[in-house]
């Protein structure tokens, strides 16, 4: 998969791409991440990318013509363009499964108060969101989601199975992990995941999956909020 980040800080990128499973994805030519500095794009002498709302508001607006250019630049046939949005669909386990199918993506990082409506309906195929609420700039969502969906694509994690066996994928929590010693601090390992028994311990992983997300995320499994359960 080869994915252009287009922001105005390129240089935001440099570390988390060079460490652990994102740099071995690299390595193994399982992406190909691409840095692009929108003020590349801007016209005049200053290069400029953003300029006052029309109507009045605080704040600047990243102008069409730069981001427009960059993201035509970029786009191919087959491209997936992507801009990472407060005001987009939530990102979800089932998204990142989607998106790593694609084999060209490219993400746009807004700045500032945002950008220019008409370079969403131009060029965006998509909005998305880490959360409800707001960051300064769209470069960490976009961090966020590389990180989340490169995980779905065949090679990238060490076990094939890892990534959907993860919280999410079935609709509730992964079950708690142990490993040695089998004994810490006056707390035992359960005895059912050292017994070998692999229909017990699937049961047992399946029902303190459920009982988690009944506590943590009752909205997930539809239990009602009246039980007690609490809300992180």
């Amino acid at each position: 998969m080869e994915i252009d980040i287009l922001s105005l800080f390129p240089d935001y990128f440099r570390g988390p791409f060079d460490v652990s499973i994102l740099k071995r994805a690299k390595e193994k030519g399982l992406i190909h991440v691409n840095f692009i500095d929108i003020r590349d794009f801007a016209e005049g002498k200053h290069r400029k990318v953003d300029d006052r709302p029309y109507g009045g508001g605080p704040g600047m607006v990243m102008m069409p013509g730069p981001c427009v250019r960059a993201i035509r630049d970029r786009k191919r046939e087959n491209s997936h363009v992507v801009y990472m949005s407060p005001q987009g669909k939530t990102l979800s386990a089932k998204k990142c499964t989607e998106l790593s199918t694609h084999s060209h993506l490219i993400i746009l990082c807004g700045h500032y108060e945002g950008i220019d409506q008409r370079i969403i309906e131009s060029e965006v195929d998509e909005e998305i969101s880490i959360g409800d609420y707001v960051l300064t700039n769209g470069c960490l969502p976009a961090i966020v989601l590389v990180d989340a969906m490169v995980r779905f694509i065949p090679g990238v994690l060490g076990h094939e199975e890892a990534a959907t066996k993860d919280s999410f994928q079935d609709g509730v929590f992964e079950a708690p992990q142990y490993t040695r010693p089998e004994e810490f601090e006056g707390m035992a390992v359960p005895e059912v995941l050292l017994g070998g028994n692999h229909r017990a311990i699937k049961e047992w992983q399946e029902e303190q999956g459920l009982n988690k997300t009944r506590l943590v995320r009752p909205e997930l499994t539809g239990a009602d909020h009246a039980t007690g359960a609490s809300h992180r």
